[in-house]
């Protein structure tokens, strides 16, 4: 039996199902997701002294450095979010919130969306959700913004010291 909705006056019409192709596409999203998490717990988000890093733990998996900061000698838009995400998973809220707090904030939002997308494969519809390409365009939108509107108040603090 299909899902049903409330409209506006009130008469129930038939919710709309989710195809096994979006449901697929839910499960590999949070796979997805959970992975990040899982590698989060692989960085090395402290210095040897114990005290917490801000930026560049990503290098303790192998990967190379911030190809922008090295060309400019500037952070980068997103510098700091593997290390917030990091910190995050290893439960230093403040230390998260100090490297990168738009990642903190991507970090809490995509914890969120594993159990929100799992519900919606198990009840066949997205739930909670009427709109999810509306919703996403939005989230990308604030998460863009607030990652922008976070490096420049990073530059401009950097160009008054």
């Amino acid at each position: 039996m299909a899902p049903t909705e409330q409209s506006m006056d009130g008469r129930r019409i038939p919710g709309r199902r989710a195809n096994w192709w979006v449901r697929g596409g839910l499960i590999a999203m949070a796979a997805s997701m959970a992975f990040v998490f899982f590698l989060a717990t692989r960085v090395q988000p402290y210095f040897d002294d114990g005290t917490p890093m801000r930026q560049a733990s990503h290098r303790s998996l192998g990967l190379p450095s911030c190809r922008f900061q090295e060309m400019t000698d500037l952070p980068c838009p997103s510098c700091g979010m593997t290390t917030s995400f990091a910190l995050l998973v290893r439960g230093d809220i403040w230390s998260s919130m100090r490297a990168n707090w738009v990642g903190t904030g991507l970090a809490v939002f995509c914890m969120l969306f594993i159990p929100w997308s799992i519900a919606s494969v198990f009840f066949g519809r997205f739930v909670w959700v009427r709109n999810v390409e509306g919703v996403l365009a939005v989230l990308v939108g604030v998460f863009t913004v607030l990652m922008m509107g976070r490096w420049v108040i990073i530059l401009l603090l950097r160009a008054v010291d």
